[in-house]
This record gives C-alpha cells, structure tokens and sequence, in this order.
C-alpha cells in the first residue's frame, strides 16, 4: 500500500513522540547517569552518596550513579565544571573559600544535615586532668593525629592552634581511613593520644572521648556548629529534574547518620550493602524523597 507523504509525516511525529515518552519524558530526558563527588573518605559522605546511588539506581529509573572519591579542592573543581554533578557534604562556613571559586557555576541545596556539627581536637575520656587544648603540654601526648591536607582545621590547628599554646604536639597530615585505624590501634591500648574529631560520625558512638576547649578560638569558625548541604552542577536542574528532586528532599539526623555509618563498617565497608540494610528498617524515612522525585518526574 502506497502511504502518501501527508499520512507518513503523521507516522514520522507519532512515532518520534512516542520515542521521547519511552526515554523519560517529563522526567530525566536523555542521559541515566549520574557522577557524584565523594572528598576523601569523608564517612557522612559516603553515607548520604551511597543512599542517592542506591535509590536512583533501585527505584528511580538510573542506569548508573557513579561514585567518584577525590580530593576537596578537585570535587568542587569538578562540580563547577560539569565533570562531577553533585557533592553532598558542603560544610559552611567551613567551605565558603571553596564554594566561591565555584559559585557561579553551581546550584546550592537546601541543608540536608539535621542536627548539630562539632569540630575540634579531642583525646580519650581515659586521658584524665586535661580539658583544654593548652592542657595538651602538661600530657605527653607528642602528636595530633590529622586528616587529609585539603581540609580546614588541617590549615588552622598548624597556622593558628599549635603556635598560640605554643604546643609540644605536632600534627600529623593522613587520611581519615588511616587516621581512625590509628585511633583504634591506640585506643584499645589504651595510649594517651589527640585527634582531630567531629560530628556527625561513627566515633561519636563507638569511642569514649572529649572535645578539648579552644580558649582562644583559635579554630576560629570552627568552633561553631555548621550547616550541611550539597552543591549540583548549574545544568542538573534541568537535565536531571529527578535527581535534583531528590537530592533536594533528602534529609537526615545525626542518630540516622551514625547509624548507617556503623552499618557500613558492619558490612566491611560494603557501603551499598550498609545503606541497604537500613532501608529495610527505615523505609518511611526515604519514602518522602521518593515521591518528591517521582512527583518531578510526573510534572
């Protein structure tokens, strides 16, 4: 049968609509990936990327969520620039220096964190007589056990903390993976020690210690509890309306932080599978994100 020219540019349209309709319209159209920013191996991170993977993977229609761990001047770096579409544990005031350089080129998100941050040195409750930073040189503690180089108070407690108390200790750069096995070898030794500390975290739970007071501030903004959000690339919200949604509804306290986190060391670092877990019991807490996802799909 001979189609005429009017009715086969009819069934070109159609069929060119029902294309789009099958590749995601009125959600994500297009590409079903997503590259998120993990800076170091920032526990809470992990966390809150790992639930974004898991979710979009298992229940909002991606392809692949890939995780990529850097450091944090090269995550905001890539977020900025397109190669990185989110990072999800923007400290501020901490990273305001670093969300600058980015600012124009990035969309910031509502806080996802809950509760309450704290920095700071800390030593063991077991180290007895000491409540101050300064208190450090009537110890003989030698070392504050540090995190990666990149990150703030890795900055001020050389710059600004060990000169002021004209401290004994020296600080050791590291990462945080090495830092907290560190901490569990001599804690369990029960050696004196100091260590960079915060919350929210697993060693909040499984450690007994206490955050030493900084009389002179010299940690500055530290000092004060921070605001926890993410940061996507300019682009997302329109190319990635779905993840953006869900990314901007995800919310968490620090009792769900700690308790994903301690899941996750149960499950051998397997982070997937920690997240997975806590899903099973804590289905009504990711359930809201969900639908602010699916609702963004449906407009």
């Amino acid at each position: 049968m001979k189609v005429s020219g009017k009715l086969s540019a009819l069934i070109l349209a159609l069929m060119v609509g029902v294309l789009a309709v099958g590749c995601g319209g009125g959600g994500d159209v297009g590409s079903k990936s997503l590259k998120l920013g993990v800076a170091g191996g920032w526990d809470e991170n992990i966390v809150i990327a790992n639930l974004t993977k898991v979710l979009l993977e298992d229940e909002l229609g991606y392809d692949s969520v890939e995780i990529q761990t850097l450091d944090l001047n090269l995550v905001f770096e890539g977020v900025g620039n397109g190669e990185l579409d989110a990072f999800q544990d923007v400290w501020l005031p901490n990273h305001e220096e670093n969300l600058s350089e980015v600012e124009d080129d990035v969309v910031k998100l509502d806080n996802w964190y809950l509760g309450q941050t704290e920095f700071g040195i800390a030593v063991p409750t077991y180290v007895a007589d000491i409540a101050s930073i300064p208190e450090l040189n009537q110890t003989n503690i030698d070392q504050i056990l540090g995190i990666e180089p990149g990150a703030v108070i890795m900055e001020r407690i050389p710059e600004e903390t060990i000169p002021t108390y004209d401290l004994n200790q020296s600080l050791v750069e590291s990462s945080t993976q090495a830092m907290l096995s560190e901490v569990e070898s001599r804690y369990s030794n029960q050696e004196p020690f100091a260590f960079v500390a915060w919350r929210p975290h697993w060693m909040n739970l499984v450690y007994e210690f206490k955050y030493l007071d900084d009389p002179e501030d010299t940690l500055g903004r530290l000092n004060d509890s921070s605001e926890i959000s993410s940061i996507v690339n300019e682009d997302v919200p329109d190319e990635h309306p779905v993840a953006y949604a869900f990314m901007d509804a995800l919310e968490l306290t620090e009792e769900q932080v700690n308790e994903i986190e301690v899941l996750i060391r149960e499950a051998d670092d397997d982070a997937e599978a920690g997240v997975r877990d806590w899903l099973e019991d804590n289905r009504d807490v990711a359930q809201p994100w969900v639908e602010a996802a699916d609702a963004a799909r449906e407009s």
